[in-house]
């Protein structure tokens, strides 16, 4: 494969390139404590709450941490509620996710703001690469990414990864890492979502022998395995409310305190940290502590669905097969230009995790596949089947059963029984995958 055209990232930082123009707007508070205060674009995005970390930041207590946002789009200026309390009104009307015009008036509690557009644009910064690590795209919306990471790996700066599941944020964390300085010593992960809080302190923090039952003998958390390196805090969304202290004082004072000890460890590592929850909405629900999200906010970059990037599906394919050594002769076979522009087409809702997914059952068989397999929790329609005669909270573990059973034996198979093999697939420990396991399996006997 030539990739003579293309540039590569070296170790440490590139300038970036001038990238496309987003039109401005202006923000006009009208009343309340903050009345005459403006705010003029300098991104294509904006943030509005009572929290430091907005772009415009507003002082009246029925306005939300974080109340809404507003994102200049192709379509025009989009306005989304961040599960606010009061919610957001636009010229009289409320409303959860819609669009707005020159001269409109948002209601956020108390406080009216006037929405303008400007004469002028902003022109957003975007790498002049098309690559960083693994990750590859020659869109804007990646390279303007590749900017962002291109910068957080220069510095030793927090980063936190936000995206929708399989969009590439532990791609993008070990890319972050192997740019750093921190490239030689350790890169260490732990997902939040795998396990229970007490499992999930002595993963990242230790225990002393004796802490608890079961304690046989001292174990070393990830912060002190890691030092000098990096860490990698994947879904930080799903960490629980009590342990939240606890990495804001690892991250503060550099120093953590295995379970079972009075005594603090000093630690030198750079956290990294992803999740496909909206951390500001989680804030806003009490269900994410504020300062947490400020310290981790450092460096936010949002890594884009594959459906905001088609133009890129060429590109990815072409790293994809790569990475699983498809044979030439089978790539030659399966990867006609008529099936590269059928994956463009597709919503992939699973981002470039099910694009590789995918590509890898094609290799297996040596053939185009259907690239929406029946799902035994849809209709013949596409659409999801409801049961709205059980609680909800029923329909909602019957729907998760159902998709783990299917995702762990088609997961399985592609891999011949090979646990250690799907695990790394699915980007998961094997300790997750056997405990998804022994819940599909419980699952199914209780059915029959």
């Amino acid at each position: 494969m030539s990739t003579d055209d293309r540039k590569t990232i070296p170790h440490g930082s590139s300038q970036p390139a001038e990238g496309p123009r987003v039109r401005r707007f202006k923000l006009s508070v009208l009343d309340g404590d903050d009345a005459g205060k403006t705010y003029e674009s300098r991104e294509d995005a904006c943030t509005i709450g009572q929290h430091e970390l907005n772009q415009l930041r507003l002082a009246d207590a029925t306005v939300s941490r974080f109340h809404c946002e507003i994102t200049m789009t192709p379509k025009g200026a989009r306005i989304r509620d961040l599960e606010s309390l009061n919610g957001i009104y636009v010229d009289g009307l409320q409303v959860n996710d819609g669009y707005l015009r020159g001269g409109s008036l948002i209601r956020l509690g108390r406080v009216t703001l006037r929405f303008d557009f400007s004469l002028e644009s902003n022109r957003l910064e975007i790498s002049e690469n098309t690559r960083f690590g693994s990750l590859r795209g020659s869109s804007a919306s990646m390279r303007s990414c590749f900017a962002m990471l291109e910068r957080a790996a220069a510095s030793d700066a927090t980063v936190l990864l936000l995206g929708e599941t399989g969009t590439g944020k532990s791609r993008a964390a070990r890319s972050v890492h192997a740019a750093s300085a921190r490239r030689s010593r350790p890169f260490l992960t732990v997902d939040c979502g795998s396990l229970p809080a007490n499992l999930l302190e002595t993963e990242l923090f230790g225990h002393e022998r004796g802490a608890f039952s079961g304690a046989q003998q001292r174990r070393i958390g990830i912060f002190e395995e890691a030092n000098g390196g990096t860490v990698f805090i994947d879904e930080i969304g799903e960490l629980p409310l009590e342990l939240q202290p606890k990495l804001l004082r690892a991250l503060d004072a550099k120093e953590i305190r295995r379970v079972g000890s009075n005594q603090y460890v000093p630690v030198n590592v750079r956290l990294i940290a992803a999740t496909h929850r909206d951390l500001r909405t989680e804030v806003n629900s009490g269900r994410f502590r504020p300062d947490l999200f400020f310290r981790l906010a450092v460096v936010c970059v949002m890594l884009p669905p594959l459906r905001a990037h088609a133009e890129d599906i060429s590109f990815v394919v072409e790293g994809l097969l790569d990475e699983l050594k498809a044979p030439p002769d089978v790539v030659q076979r399966v990867c006609t230009p008529e099936f590269v522009e059928r994956l463009r087409q597709a919503a992939w809702p699973g981002n470039v995790r099910e694009l590789r997914n995918y590509l890898e059952r094609c290799l297996v068989f040596e053939r185009e596949l259907e690239l929406s397999p029946a799902d035994p929790t849809t209709d013949e329609g596409g659409e999801l089947i409801i049961d709205a005669s059980v609680p909800y909270a029923d329909a909602k573990r019957k729907a998760i059963e159902a998709f783990e059973r299917g995702y762990v034996q088609k997961l399985l198979e592609l891999h011949n029984g090979n646990v250690t093999a799907a695990a790394q697939a699915a980007e998961i420990d094997r300790v997750s995958l056997h405990r998804i396991m022994r819940r599909s399996r419980r699952a199914a006997g209780s059915e029959g």
